[in-house]
């Protein structure tokens, strides 16, 4: 069947030029000022020395276990009622650090950010090699660190980030796959690609969806070479999970699988998924024509596969526990199959079957192209966020009069919010430190451990990190966790302070720090009220008459 392209023939236009400059620069204006915000918020969370996040000090604890050459994989029924449910790569990485600072947020959260710029600049790679197009290539990775949800948890100290930066690389590198004329350049690609694969699998599991998506694709491309390599791949990551469940007394397998399987809650999917559809609408539109295209007139790219298992694999953002950062690997594959969109559609390099291309009306490659810019420029002003207080956003913010829109007083979020979106994205300020060392000094005297919520009130103590609140609760949902000794330990006041923020722990622990524990103060930080709790001194008597009195 022949082919012919889509020629722009609206170029020649004077005016049309002048207005795809236009769009193009006010695309892309937009998108250097959401980079802007985004590194603002990420250097100056970088400093705040408690979790901003709920299970940053986790995380830390996770990489200073393991730079002690200890599994964070432990059982959670025996002091310090510890266990991680993540794979241990995004923390191994960060050894070197804990080694040398020790256990700071910091390095941690700079890790985040800097995989979100590693992540945009692929993006942006993937978009110039099909396009050739520069401008819209930057365009394409600037819209990535746009997004909201990138922007909540991009600078955090989480391991999701990177493992969406883990599986944009092997995507990106196995794509070009079929241009790739020499045997041997082909296996070290499909080795390369599969490498990442790996790595993101083991940086967080749920990196399975984008491994599914490459050997979906590999199929499409050869049944046989898919099943090969899967074969080796599926052996390879195999082995390393049984080495790791061997090593941590089938630790692992309790705390990374059976600690996951989490509560459905509908209302907070379709809520995450209409708020979706509202911030990255514009660009989903793009990617998806993009889809379509390939589905119907060209062969279906990886991208275009990842990006439809990505967005099926969004639907985990139901679950308990999980959130907006569900919809951050499809954010990419969208970011990159709306940039090709703009890019062929600019530079004339669709290719339809003749007699459709004769059929077409004239200049409708130009109009797609100004259609596409339109579309970028829309979908920056629909992820208008800012945190009001920002050195260099607060006065533009308050030139354009945005004014706070959330539980903060200092920060504006176009999202809105809805269940399972994150509360976050405001600058902590000087008192929300100052009182994060109020909650410090009230338990620092006592040499006894403390039962936090949050890690870093032990790490600044100077104290062993107990417990991991939601890990526990996943665990006692799935009745595979036995709370008895860490009640028993809570009835003994074996700790010195108990803090809570949300009363994450299982109902049996709860009652039992209310019966044996009493408040002492209430602080806010960020947002939240942190309640601590110093021990009753009242409660042996009454345990005691409890007792004698059955």
């Amino acid at each position: 069947m022949s082919a012919a392209s889509l020629s722009p023939a609206l170029s020649a236009s004077r005016g049309m030029v002048w207005l795809r400059r236009g769009l193009l620069a006010a695309a892309l204006a937009l998108m250097l000022g959401h980079a802007v915000v985004y590194a603002v918020y990420a250097v100056s969370l970088a400093s705040f020395p408690f979790d901003y996040d709920q299970g940053e000090g986790f995380e830390l604890n996770d990489t200073v276990l393991l730079a002690q050459g200890e599994w964070p994989y432990r059982d959670n029924e025996a002091f310090p009622f510890y266990a991680s449910n993540y794979p241990p790569l995004y923390h191994v990485v960060l050894i070197p650090f804990a080694r040398l600072f020790g256990p700071e947020y910091w390095y941690g959260r700079l890790a985040g950010f800097a995989a979100t710029l590693v992540t945009a600049w692929l993006i942006g790679h993937a978009v110039r090699r099909a396009t050739r197009h520069t401008p819209v290539a930057a365009l394409a990775g600037l819209a990535y660190l746009a997004s909201n949800y990138v922007y909540h948890i991009g600078p955090l100290f989480r391991q999701h980030i990177s493992m969406v930066m883990l599986e944009t690389l092997a995507v990106v590198v196995i794509a070009t796959l079929d241009d790739t004329p020499d045997r041997r350049a082909r296996r070290l690609r499909i080795v390369a690609a599969l490498v990442f694969l790996l790595a993101a699998g083991f940086t967080k599991q749920l990196a399975y969806a984008t491994c599914a998506a490459v050997f979906a694709w590999l199929a499409l491309r050869g049944v046989r070479r898919a099943i090969a390599w899967g074969v080796i791949f599926g052996a390879v990551g195999g082995a390393i999970f049984l080495w790791i469940n061997v090593a941590t007394q089938g630790q692992w397998w309790l705390n990374i699988i059976t600690a996951n399987v989490n509560q459905f809650i509908p209302g907070q999917y379709t809520g995450l998924l209409s708020q979706f559809v509202g911030l990255h609408g514009a660009l989903l539109l793009l990617a998806a024509l993009m889809l379509v295209y390939e589905l119907y007139l060209d062969r279906l790219s990886v991208y275009s596969v990842w990006f439809a298992a990505a967005l099926l694999n969004s639907v985990l953002a139901g679950k308990w526990g999980a959130g907006d950062s569900y919809f951050a690997t499809a954010i990419a594959a969208m970011c990159i199959l709306a940039g090709i969109f703009a890019g062929r559609s600019l530079n004339g390099l669709w290719r339809f079957p003749a007699a459709l291309a004769r059929r077409a009306p004239r200049g409708l490659g130009a109009a797609a192209g100004l259609a596409a810019l339109a579309l970028f420029a829309l979908y920056g002003l629909a992820v208008v966020k800012a945190p009001l207080n920002g050195a260099l956003v607060g006065p533009v913010a308050g030139a354009l009069g945005l004014q706070s829109n959330t539980k903060f007083p200092t920060f504006y979020d176009s999202a809105g919010w809805t269940m399972g979106y994150a509360t976050i994205g405001q600058i902590p300020t000087a008192e929300d430190a100052a009182n994060g060392w109020r909650i410090v000094d009230l338990v620092d005297d006592d040499p006894r451990p403390i039962l936090s919520e949050e890690a870093a009130f032990s790490f600044r103590s100077g104290k062993p990190v107990v417990s991991n609140p939601t890990q526990l609760l996943n665990l006692y949902n799935n009745d595979a966790y036995d709370p008895a000794s860490l009640v028993a330990a809570i009835e003994a006041h074996e700790f010195g302070a108990v803090i809570f923020r949300a009363r994450f722990y299982p109902p049996p622990v709860l009652d039992a720090v209310d019966r044996a524990y009493e408040i002492a103060d209430v602080i806010p930080m960020n947002g939240y009220e942190y309640t601590v709790m110093l021990p009753d001194p009242d409660w042996a008597a009454r345990r005691a008459s409890q007792a004698g009195n059955p």
